[in-house]
């Protein structure tokens, strides 16, 4: 999924998707450790995916607070 699609997400939905993506890790994991994984950078590819969805959930949150107005400069 491309960074332009991740940030058309709402927030609900790149949850899901954090979701789907850890739960897409620990079967890569697990077919690895048992040494039936057929791609071992699929590993790399999806903790990738995971650091660049939460980098943007954190980025809509920070907005977020910033248009509350949380922040005052100080």
């Amino acid at each position: 999924m491309k960074i332009e699609e991740i940030k058309g997400l709402t927030i609900e939905e790149l949850n899901g998707r954090l979701k789907e993506l850890n739960t897409e890790l620990f079967n890569l994991r697990f077919s690895h450790a048992t040494r039936n994984l057929a791609n071992p950078l699929a590993i790399r590819n999806v903790r990738k995916e995971i650091a660049r969805v939460k980098t943007i959930i954190r980025e809509k949150e920070i907005k977020a607070v910033e248009s509350i107005g949380g922040n005052d400069g100080k």
